[in-house]
């Protein structure tokens, strides 16, 4: 029986928490996980499962399940008979795939992990054939006893890991990191279920990777009927009679899945094996991870380098690497493996982190926002001292601005590409979290990209020169937030200080400034005119919507302003024959006051 005592399960202490990864390591994982017991409750219930199993299940029942509701944990463990799974493997297409293309309509359960640019990933059909006939049907049930309160481990043997794997992946959709432990899948014996793209998909983020664990003893022949356009993902725990070790490299696991195989897949008995996991799982509480082999260890050179030393002892652990001095076979398999292990330290290193640079983010956005307040002060606002100054940068004020605003742009622009590529639920929660820091970027940055862009000479900065970060970082806002058609009380009397809402306001009043220049200039035709005169009845009720509910600073209204430039050309144009809701407040120079303190009134519509 699974000990029911909660000594032994120290989950609520170690289980992730808070959205941060508990395990740097697959090490740190594998060692968790037999310190702490949990291994060895895995096993049980995978053992107990096994009891309650006939060896000749139909294939539509072929795999069993059951739920372990423990005091400080849940287990819900998957079982197959190992020589029925290597029989359905073989029987059910092998190795085909099943791609997420054709799956999008047929299965959607795994659309999520598609990110928007396409990338396409295949799951093995016979490992999805079980999953969407045996386990698909009672997902509800087994989603309600799931106690968030409580750790979840999920487990499963052969083709029943396969699917304990599969489970696991549909639950990440739903899962909250930031609220609730994780999930934490471990598979004996299981064969791999997809391809690179899978493997890529998961991999790619620590908090899904560290999900799984794969125990493989070196007899198993059913973790090695799918290696050829396979990729493995997770930790995989590599057994043998001297020991274990863990590895986290796809290829190199690859590679050592058939170099440590000791068996043959002709005479090995899967099921004779599946009780080997019963031995292992028993003494390895009575074994130091990657370090059972204590004589070969001591009898590596001292000069040897730590890393090269770790890996020398890792692989000895699986029954490689036996002699001393080392054979040219054995150089070559820890020469890959030690390049790879350097390869995937520097890959961790450079892996995107939003939460790098924030300091100096935080520091950028206080500069700009003196840079902002000196610009009000000289009566001429951010916007217009900015363009102005960008013909020549010559003081170290012009120098920094640069620089910040820069490193500004390269921290959003990644962090758009980042959440575009990510997976439909962990880029919907990475624009959630960041959307207000990002918000503020584009409505303080996005103007001084445009006053670059007039500045050349450019005209139509919307449709021919916006980048791609503030077109998404828009369209994020306005599918979270709720439009509303009065302005409340705190946008009033925060307008003075607050970012003009539409980032793109400044181009719109360069459009308008080109549109006075062509209505004024003799040599614009009829209809050219026509033009001009629509499209400045389409900025003058424009900006009267933003004026009305409080959306635009009222830094539009300092003398040297470009907008006041506007309404300076364009009130010599219309004179008095035009009037209009907001020309009539533009006239009134107390309204300019009125509107920065709050207490301007507007009429309910534009006329």
């Amino acid at each position: 029986m699974i000990k029911q005592e909660s000594e032994h399960i120290g989950l609520n202490e170690f289980i992730v928490q808070g959205g941060k990864s508990c395990f740097s390591s697959g090490l740190e994982l594998a060692k968790f996980v037999v310190n702490l017991d949990i291994l060895q409750h895995a096993w049980t219930a995978i053992t107990e499962l096994c009891k309650e199993t006939s060896q000749n299940e139909e294939p539509s029942s072929l795999v069993k399940f059951k739920v372990f509701e423990l005091p400080n944990c849940t287990i819900i463990a998957f079982f197959t008979w190992p020589a029925n799974s290597k029989a359905y493997v073989q029987g059910n297409g092998g190795g085909d795939f099943v791609s997420s293309s054709t799956l999008k309509e047929s299965f959607p359960v795994f659309n999520f992990l598609c990110p928007k640019d396409n990338q396409e990933f295949s799951i093995n059909k016979p490992a999805l054939q079980l999953f969407s006939s045996n386990i698909f049907g009672v997902l509800p049930f087994l989603k309600s006893k799931i106690d968030n309160s409580k750790p979840l481990i999920i487990t499963g043997n052969s083709l029943g890991g396969s699917v304990a794997t599969l489970f696991t992946i549909s639950l990440l959709e739903k899962f909250k990191f930031s609220t609730t432990k994780r999930p934490l899948c471990i598979t004996f014996g299981s064969p791999l279920i997809g391809n690179e793209g899978l493997q890529e998909t998961i991999s790619k983020y620590a908090a899904w990777n560290s999900c799984f664990l794969h125990v493989v003893s070196d007899q198993d022949p059913v973790p090695r009927v799918l290696i050829n356009g396979y990729k493995p993902f997770g930790t995989f725990l590599l057994c043998s009679e001297l020991g274990c070790s863990c590895f986290e490299d796809p290829q190199t696991i690859l590679e050592l899945l058939v170099a440590a195989y000791i068996g043959s897949p002709e005479s090995q008995d899967p099921n004779k094996v599946f009780e080997s996991y019963g031995t292992f799982v028993e003494h390895l509480n009575r074994k130091v991870l990657c370090k059972d082999t204590i004589d070969h260890e001591s009898s590596i050179d001292w000069t040897t380098p730590p890393l090269r030393a770790g890996i020398i002892t890792k692989l000895a652990a699986i029954g490689l690497v036996r002699s001393q001095p080392l054979q040219n076979v054995d150089i070559i398999i820890i020469e890959k493996t030690e390049k790879r292990e350097k390869d995937m330290a520097i890959l961790n290193k450079q892996a995107f982190d939003p939460t790098r640079g924030l300091n100096e983010i935080k520091v950028y956005m206080a500069y700009l926002e003196q840079y902002k307040k000196l610009s009000k002060d000289k009566g001429i606002g951010y916007y217009d001292r900015y363009k102005l100054e960008n013909r020549i940068r010559t003081t170290k004020t012009d120098m920094d601005l640069l620089k910040f605003k820069k490193f500004l742009t390269y921290y959003w622009e990644d962090m758009v590409d980042q959440a575009e590529k990510r997976p439909q639920t962990v880029g919907h929660s990475l624009r959630t979290r960041w959307l207000f820091g990002g918000t503020n970027y584009r409505r303080m940055i996005e103007p001084l990209d445009i006053a670059e862009y007039y500045n050349k000479g450019l005209k139509d900065y919307i449709n021919k020169g916006r980048s791609k970060q503030y077109i998404q970082l828009e369209q994020w806002l306005k599918e979270t937030e709720k439009p509303s058609s009065v302005p409340n009380e705190l946008k009033k009397q925060n307008v003075a200080s607050s970012l003009t809402e539409d980032s793109c306001f400044w181009a719109h009043v360069e459009e308008a400034l080109i549109s006075c220049k062509l209505l004024s200039s003799g040599e614009s035709s009829d209809k050219e005119k026509d033009s001009a005169k629509k499209k400045l009845i389409e900025f003058e009720k424009y900006v009267f919507d933003l004026m009305k509910n409080y959306a635009v600073s009222s830094e539009i209204f300092l003398p040297g302003s470009s907008f006041m430039k506007w309404w300076g050309e364009y009130k010599e144009i219309t004179r008095a024959s035009y009037s209009s809701s907001l020309t009539i407040l533009l006239k009134n120079d107390n309204n300019y006051k009125a509107y920065a303190n709050g207490s301007l009134e507007f009429p309910l519509n534009f006329v």
